[in-house]
């Protein structure tokens, strides 16, 4: 899972920290991540143990990043020394109020359909190369699979070719955020793109045994594509496209997740549906515990709005002009 290999006395409560954690359902990746950078930081200035002066020293670090990356890094360190503290109870234990200020999360960009359908023009004109002959039909399905399943990008990197049900035009979704597995049909657009490349796909010479990864290259052979490799593909369609918003930001890649869930409630209002009944739905799709974290992707949009301003116009205006019924 990383490069980790020096050793030190914190290493084995760091694993039993780590085991106690999953075995609650979290991930704790990112946090084991940080854990071995502090342990290798101690190994490199000849330290077994932390202390507030070597945990300042750690943190300057990473200066660098922004305030909410570094923050969240000192509080993986926090609650590791507090789970500590309950067996060691003269552990250091770093302050919190010392820590970086968390800063709001940039709102996200919401992509309209004709913007995909852009980018999707863009992607079918990008050039297949020897290490990646499958580019361009890779980077049309990325984007068709972002926006209209609303997958996160470690869901769609991790597909291999047993999670792939064409004929049915189904998706399985293995152990994802919160230890959740789920099935996740696909629009009869996004089964005729998953078609269509898995057409080339399982074509010779690339390996075609069920548990290869759907989108790959052959970068060292046969191998799937790295987060970063897909993120720099599509970034690059983005800026190619010239979508950005009244600030001038471009979209990130989890801005496809916001935009498939306000698409969802746009279309459910288009179609007249009960929104509200809709939403636990909304939420298993997504792959959430409850409607709590899909609630995180319902931003108020102009259109949303009004969308929603005319329902209600419709079924209640008579109240607002005072006439009777």
């Amino acid at each position: 899972m990383n490069d980790h290999t020096a050793s030190t006395a914190l290493d084995p409560v760091i694993s039993r920290y780590l085991a106690h954690r999953r075995a609650l359902g979290r991930q704790y990746d990112m946090q084991e991540r940080t854990l071995h950078s502090l342990t290798d930081f101690l190994v490199q200035v000849g330290e077994s143990d932390l202390s507030s002066a070597l945990f300042d020293s750690w943190c300057k670090t990473f200066d660098s990043l922004t305030s909410n990356v570094r923050r969240a890094r000192q509080v993986a360190v926090r609650n590791f020394c507090l789970y500590r503290q309950r067996t060691e109870l003269r552990c250091f234990v770093p302050d919190i109020n010392r820590f970086a200020r968390p800063q709001p999360h940039a709102a996200p960009i919401i992509l309209t359909p004709a913007q995909v359908g852009r980018l999707l023009e863009l992607a079918g004109t990008r050039e297949a190369t020897p290490t990646s002959p499958l580019r361009p039909y890779v980077l049309r399905l990325a984007l068709v699979l972002l926006y209209t399943a609303g997958l996160r990008r470690r869901e769609l990197l991790r597909l291999t070719l047993t999670d792939v049900d064409a004929q049915a035009g189904v998706l399985r979704i293995r152990e994802s955020k919160f230890h959740k597995s789920r099935w996740v049909p696909l629009s009869c657009g996004a089964r005729r793109e998953l078609r269509r490349y898995l057409v080339r796909r399982l074509a010779t010479p690339l390996d075609t045994s069920p548990s290869s990864p759907l989108l790959c290259n052959l970068s060292h052979g046969l191998r799937g594509y790295t987060g970063t490799g897909m993120r720099r593909g599509i970034m690059e369609l983005l800026h190619e496209a010239g979508i950005r918003d009244v600030n001038g930001r471009i979209p990130r890649i989890q801005d496809f997740r916001h935009s498939f869930a306000i698409e969802s409630l746009m279309r459910w209002y288009r179609q007249g549906a009960d929104v509200q009944s809709n939403l636990p739905k909304l939420a298993l799709y997504m792959g959430h515990v409850s409607i709590v974290s899909t609630a995180y992707y319902l931003r108020w949009t102009p259109a949303l709005q009004e969308l929603a301003s005319n329902r209600f116009a419709k079924r209640f205006g008579y109240l607002v002009r005072g006439e009777q019924r």
